[in-house]
């Protein structure tokens, strides 16, 4: 077996291009259980995902898990499912679209792609793409505000082994986290307050909950900075908000197995508060940029149940950023300060060639 990759056909002044890479977590490729099997699969094998010896983990994946959570998970992708596929796949998709359309009326010609850490598009067949494509610089924009291992850094893992296996390598950045950007945080906070003109605002011993994705307590332990990065979110977007520190709370969600994770956890926090007479709740999840499965089955469905079943009244859950024109300005600003010193204009000599191949396209 070639110890690298076959390399694309080369031609003498081909224009060197510069490309961004928008990088999600993944979603299997239909609503059903064999597509939520490989998917799984692929996903917890992830040895930073979890991070239990090979040994102990591979006989309840494989002899338990993989054989009863796909059909339970089917169900649940199967609820928010739309027309064009996964919610996630659907709107990184029109994040990447409308993020190049925005830097192209700023007047930056760069390649905006997508990709995903699990299933597909992967990201070993995107690098591959844009450097047939005489992409030369890329920057690959894992859309996690927050850094964890087993999230962004699975991003660096996966084109790290593609560049080990690539001869002719392109120049390679990362974003390692946006989690206090100003213009992340500005585009939480127009959401909120649009809600709140709509729903009206908070009112007397109402709850703003910031929902973030959970991980093991282990994690903590052993020197991530997700949690903290979370808790300076939650702390910075509640200032903007002005609200009280008994006016909000920072909770994580999508607990798994019996470990202790990040807490408080979302669905008791919400339980209890019903039950101490907390009437509304609106809930946030600043950690997705994207909606998914975990913010509109788990939250919007699952989290507004919890509440009022224990006795709320009102329960409004915020969608997530999606295709808000704050946030792709806030997306641009982060890709630009990461791509200072890489061109996002055509050279001189590469747009007379642009304007020669026009001109003989048009006679």
């Amino acid at each position: 077996m070639p110890r690298y990759l076959p390399e694309p056909p080369y031609r003498h002044g081909q224009t060197a291009t510069t490309a961004i890479v928008l990088v999600n977590l993944g979603t299997p490729d239909a609503p059903t259980a064999p597509a939520l099997k490989r998917y799984l699969k692929q996903f917890l094998s992830d040895p930073r995902v979890v991070e239990i010896p090979k040994l102990l983990w591979w006989p309840i994946l494989n002899g338990i898990i993989l054989n009863t959570r796909p059909k339970k998970s089917a169900a649940k992708y199967a609820s928010v499912w739309m027309p064009d596929g996964s919610p996630l796949r659907v709107h990184t998709e029109r994040q990447a679209k409308l993020l190049k359309g925005y830097l192209g009326q700023q007047g930056h010609q760069v390649i905006v792609d997508w990709a995903m850490r699990y299933g597909q598009p992967s990201i070993p067949s995107v690098l591959e793409r844009l450097k047939a494509a005489g992409a030369s610089r890329i920057l690959l924009v894992p859309m996690y505000p927050q850094y964890a291992a087993s999230t962004t850094a699975t991003v660096i893992d996966e084109a790290s082994r593609w560049l080990l296996q690539t001869r002719n390598q392109p120049e390679m950045r990362f974003v390692r986290n946006f989690h206090d950007d100003a213009g992340y945080l500005d585009a939480l906070e127009q959401s909120v307050r649009r809600h709140w003109q709509s729903a009206g605002p908070l009112g007397s011993g109402d709850q703003l909950i910031l929902s973030f994705h959970g991980l093991p307590k282990r994690s903590l332990d052993l020197g991530d900075p997700y949690f903290c990065e979370c808790q300076k979110t939650g702390r910075l977007l509640a200032e903007r908000l002005n609200l009280t520190e008994s006016q909000y709370k920072v909770c994580f969600q999508s607990r798994f197995g019996k470990a202790e994770w990040l807490q408080p956890y979302t669905a008791p926090t919400l339980e209890a508060l019903a039950r101490q007479g907390v009437k509304r709740v609106d809930l946030i999840c600043p950690g997705f940029v994207a909606d998914c499965l975990e913010t509109l089955e788990e939250i919007a469905m699952e989290g507004k149940q919890d509440f009022l079943s224990a006795g709320g009244k009102a329960y409004h859950y915020i969608p997530a950023l999606n295709e808000d024109d704050a946030w792709i300005r806030a997306l641009a600003d982060i890709a630009l300060r990461h791509l200072q010193g890489w061109p996002t204009q055509p050279t001189a000599d590469a747009a007379a060639q642009q304007r020669a191949q026009k001109l003989g396209a048009n006679t």
